[in-house]
């Protein structure tokens, strides 16, 4: 029963025209009503965890339903299994970083499925890794450097792809490495430098992109006062 309410409630907020823009914005807009994170967020406030019904959400294909599933989830019920699993149902790009923001990288194998998924040929799986990547750099505060320093070879192998969605999930991760602290700092824009030397245009906006932001002034400062 809380299934169908949930789905009828999502049906009620839906937004035409947030569906239009977000169809701009490379979003997938089938299966999608256009109802904001935040009232997500809000109904997932009030749902709670329910690793159960998260399955139900994710299998129902609609595209909130699916981020509201990711907002619900128990990440300690979530095996691998469930995570290869879902990464390829992966249509857009807010449904992968949602997936990885709020539920992939609370468990330990975030680590491992991240590089492994670097490999992967589809543009949203890949994106998936570096998004996992771009998410532990943010949230996992007591991870040591050398386990971000593991992961920097996956991001200079995969710095050639031109796809969209790809190349700027390889920026991200890169750029959120080297904002953790100085040390990582320093290997980022190394690495970036690294790649800045490759032939295809990708590596170069990826390089260059890094480079700006984690040279920057406020980045600097910033990274000074954590010392």
């Amino acid at each position: 029963m809380q299934y169908e309410n949930i789905l009828k409630k999502l049906k009620t907020l839906s937004n035409p025209k947030a569906v239009e823009g977000m169809a701009r914005f490379g979003i997938n807009p089938k299966s999608t009503y256009g109802v904001s994170v935040p009232n997500l967020r809000k109904m997932a406030k009030e749902i709670g965890r329910d690793h159960p019904l998260a399955q139900q959400l994710w299998d129902s294909g609609i595209h909130e339903a699916c981020i509201l599933a990711s907002m619900i989830d128990d990440p300690n019920q979530v095996t691998k299994k469930q995570m290869d699993a879902w990464i390829k149902d992966f249509d857009s790009w807010d449904v992968c970083d949602q997936c990885c923001m709020n539920l992939f990288d609370k468990r330990p194998m975030a680590w491992e499925k991240a590089v492994e998924w670097t490999k992967r040929e589809r543009e949203f799986e890949k994106r998936a890794g570096f998004a996992l990547m771009a998410c532990l750099a943010s949230h996992d505060k007591e991870a040591p450097d050398k386990k971000f320093l593991a992961l920097v070879p996956a991001i200079k192998r995969e710095a050639d792809d031109h796809r969209n969605y790809v190349k700027k999930a390889v920026n991200w991760a890169l750029r959120n490495i080297g904002k953790r602290n100085v040390n990582l700092n320093r290997k980022a824009i190394e690495t970036a430098k690294e790649i800045q030397k490759m032939d295809p245009r990708s590596a170069k906006w990826i390089a260059s992109d890094a480079i700006r932001e984690l040279t920057s002034q406020a980045v600097q400062e910033r990274l000074q006062k954590k010392r």
